[in-house]
């Protein structure tokens, strides 16, 4: 009886993985030639292609190159066939979808169903917030009420945001079956032989880890969607999770990030490689066609068949704005001491420039001075370690927290903080529980459970939690707090991408009140620079995205560090007291709200001339 459950079962997915395979083969053969209907400049990167040379398509309209009568019969009969126009367009949601979609996402599900029907792969780049998620379950509720498509699917997400995608799939397409592939061993084994099975499941939810690690039961399947969320993930070509996920036969594959093109030019080619490797099939061919003068504005023309990004002002005009305020504060005692220490331990390095690895170490212990003098071993007075005001005291951010907190807390706000030191959350933790703030915590450490218990305990309706401290990097992804409508920033990360999608916990849909960002900087220190360095790469992120620009944006470099280091030092070894204010909260912000308008300002002069003078960084 077992055996013959087995080849039923294998019969079934023989049938499945044949029917999968077919529909890639006949999907292939029309990409490029819609490729080409899109722009000229895809003949370019397919040079290499054997069919791209037989015929030159140069576009639309009448400049069109035409297609022979019997290429375009042959093509009819193909979409006759198969029931397709090529042009389906929805004017309403597809019934299975539970819940009301907003206009952009149904324009978005259109767009993904124009690239299903051209077998294409793209990117779906929609800023933080603006329901990707739903709109790409929305494509596989599409398929299945339209096509009679059911799958298999597999979504590949961080291990954190699995739970997220699972509950959505049963909120909005309830019509699918769903498999969340995760466990240990023993519970793996039990999903492989009575859940992962051939008919019994539509879409299979698993992390990075997994589709690296199970890969041999994954690889049995033929997949009609591999979605991949948080795509960044697999920018570099050369990465085992992307050599794995390159492994796997699908029809189509669509990549999900809210920010696709934060880095450089290689790492877009990686991605668009892994799309369509047969068009992007060289990163030199790639490169030297944006090196070329006057060629950087055909950037977004290539782009457009493939990626989506709308952002929040553009459709969501009923979204409260987000204001950002960048609030200065002096250094304690304790601080300067520290600071200077750090600075004399390795004046060498100072003064002469040494490697950069050495250099990146000192900015580091520069910054956690800034941060806090007890996050260096020995500071704090103790042991006995015990609460109180020294928490505060010993700190100029602390004192600015312990100033702006109750002025939150009297107008009924509730505040997201964020550092990207988990020990800096420690200290935080401290001073919350001696302030009686009631507070919540997620950080790289904190389990799946527990990571959503406290998100539920804080969004509950009612809820007296005050406060959530958040890991930048860890609680970043995939977490929706839009109850709360401050964010303090309580340091900045060198990827000033990593800031925003911190910020866009709240600053997402749902969220009713005007969000306040709050980032807090130590002044004539490393920090100032630091925060400069990354309003300069959002401007030039600004150019990539809007105006098709494309330059090249590296790590920090030695110059940049060495420039940042012994930014302020003069102002710290001039003066050994305290430089923390004692004015009010409300003064401190309206000269915070003077000094972000001139950044801002200055950031806009500085993406003017990059316009003008075609600056790349």
């Amino acid at each position: 009886m077992q055996k013959l459950k087995k080849q039923k079962i294998q019969e079934i997915l023989d049938t499945q993985n044949a029917a999968i395979d077919a529909d890639m083969n006949n999907k292939g053969k029309g990409r490029l030639r819609y490729l080409l209907q899109q722009t000229e400049l895809f003949s370019h990167f397919a040079k290499g292609d054997p069919n791209s040379s037989q015929k030159k398509v140069k576009g639309r309209g009448r400049h069109a190159s035409k297609i022979t009568e019997e290429e375009e019969d042959e093509e009819y009969l193909k979409e006759e066939e198969d029931g397709l126009s090529g042009n389906t367009r929805l004017v309403t949601q597809p019934s299975c979808i539970q819940g009301k979609m907003r206009d952009y996402q149904l324009a978005g599900l259109n767009w993904l169903i124009r690239l299903y029907e051209n077998g294409i792969n793209g990117i779906l780049a929609d800023e933080m917030g603006l329901g990707k998620t739903l709109q790409t379950i929305s494509l596989l509720g599409y398929l299945h009420e339209y096509r009679g498509i059911t799958g298999p699917h597999m979504v590949v997400a961080p291990k954190s945001t699995l739970g997220n995608w699972m509950n959505e799939i049963r909120r909005f397409c309830p019509v699918l079956r769903a498999v969340k592939f995760l466990g240990n061993p023993e519970e793996r084994r039990y999903i492989r032989e009575e859940l992962l099975v051939a008919g019994k499941f539509d879409v299979c939810v698993t992390s990075f880890e997994m589709a690296i690690k199970e890969k041999s039961a994954l690889r049995r399947f033929s997949w009609r969607y591999i979605i991949i969320d948080e795509a960044h993930r697999i920018k570099n070509e050369n990465s085992l999770l992307s050599k794995t996920m390159r492994l796997y036969n699908t029809n189509y594959r669509l990549l999900i990030t809210g920010t696709p093109l934060q880095n450089n030019l290689h790492e877009l080619w990686s991605l668009l490689n892994f799309l369509l490797p047969e068009i992007f099939s060289s990163a030199e061919t790639f490169d030297e066609w944006f090196q070329i003068s006057g060629e950087n504005d055909q950037q977004e023309v290539v782009l457009r068949p493939f990626l989506l990004r709308r952002l929040k002002s553009d459709v969501e005009k009923g979204l409260p704005p987000k204001k950002e305020t960048i609030l200065k504060v002096g250094m304690s005692q304790m601080q300067k001491q520290y600071y200077r220490a750090l600075l004399q331990k390795d004046l060498e390095v100072v003064n002469a420039g040494g490697e950069r690895k050495r250099l990146l170490n000192i900015a580091m212990q520069l910054r956690k001075c800034c941060n806090h003098p007890y996050l260096f071993q020995g500071a704090e007075p103790g042991p006995p370690y015990t609460t109180g005001d020294h928490l505060v005291t010993s700190a100029g951010k602390m004192v600015l927290l312990d100033k702006l907190l109750p002025k939150l807390k009297e107008r009924d706000s509730r505040v997201l903080i964020f550092s990207q030191m988990t020990r800096l959350l420690d200290i935080l933790e401290d001073y919350l529980m001696f302030r009686g703030y009631q507070y919540c915590r997620i950080d790289g450490n904190t389990g799946g459970e527990d990571r959503d218990a406290s998100i539920e305990a804080f969004n509950k309706p009612g809820s007296e939690k005050f406060v959530f401290l958040l890991s930048t990097r860890a609680g970043g992804l995939g977490i929706n707090l839009a109850t709360a409508d401050v964010v303090i920033l309580y340091d900045s990360d060198w990827n000033p991408q990593v800031d925003l999608q911190a910020q866009d916990r709240a600053h997402r849909i749902g969220q009713k009140k005007e969000v306040q960002v709050f980032r807090f900087c130590t002044e004539y220190t490393i920090e100032e620079k630091v925060i400069e360095r990354a309003y300069k790469k959002l401007a030039l992120d600004a150019l990539v995205i809007q105006q098709g620009r494309l330059a090249e944006q590296k790590t920090v470099n030695k110059d940049e560090l060495l420039q940042m280091v012994r930014f302020g030092a003069e102002m710290v070894f001039s003066s050994k007291d305290s430089t923390i204010t004692d004015e009010d909260i409300d003064r401190i912000i309206a000269k915070g709200e003077a000094a972000t308008a001139e950044l801002d300002a200055k950031m806009k002069k500085f993406t003017e001339d990059a316009i003008k003078f075609k600056m790349d960084d």
